[in-house]
Parts: structure tokens; sequence; C-alpha cells
């Protein structure tokens, strides 16, 4: 993984598996890497790889059971509102993003529902 330099490298960890719970790509209830195996796995040092286990349990993202790892909570309701935040921040960023280019909301939309357009077009729909 390449860290950005002007974020936190645990919580770009966080966000790449809290990304890969909501995607699916870690199902509910499933064993993760113990922290030293996170910390190769990243690149990462493995006081970071534990604190990256224990922001995400304090975001009741993972549970961990003593003697037998950390895994991703298997509350279905809890990965849909992480995914709805996710998705309200990426939102947010975007039309913060646009705003800063000079676009109004309404003119985002109008360059949003083109470049869906172009998309279709382009994959002769």
């Amino acid at each position: 993984m390449d860290f950005r330099t002007e974020l936190p490298i645990y919580l770009q960890v966080m966000a790449s598996i809290k990304r890969d719970i909501v995607t699916g790509k870690l199902p509910p209830g499933q064993k993760l890497p113990s922290v030293r195996e996170l910390a190769v796995n990243y690149t990462i040092n493995p006081n970071t790889a534990s604190r990256v286990y224990r922001e995400l349990e304090n975001e009741a993202a993972c549970f961990t059971r003593r003697g037998m790892g950390t895994f991703v909570t298997d509350n279905i309701e809890r990965i849909k509102k992480m995914k709805e935040e996710m998705a309200e921040e990426l939102i947010s960023q975007f039309l913060e993003g646009m705003a800063q280019l000079g676009f109004a909301f309404e003119e985002t939309i109008r360059l949003m529902e083109a470049n869906k357009k172009g998309e279709q077009q382009h994959a002769g729909m």
C-alpha cells in the first residue's frame, strides 16, 4: 500500500480494512490477520498495527476474542452503517472539491449526468 503523507498511516490502514469489510472482501465474522501479520502485510510497525485493531474495535468494526484473535464484526447493521458513513465522506469530499473549482451543486449534477451518459455510450448501452 502506498501511504499518503497528509494522513496518519493507521487511519489509512483502517480505511483499507473498512473498505474490505463493506465490500464483502472481508465477510462478517472472518478472522483478521494477527497484529504481526497485519504489520508485515502493510509494512507498518507492529505498534501501528495494534493501534489499527484497537481503533477498529472502538468503532465496532471488529472484535477480539482473547487467545483466538480479531474478527470482523458479525453485526450486519453496523457494516451497513459503516458503508453509508464512508459513502457520505466520499460525497462530501467530492462536492467540496467541485465547489473549490467554482461549480455550483446544480452544475456538478449536470456534469455527473453528462459523464454517466458518456460512459454508457462508450460501453455500447
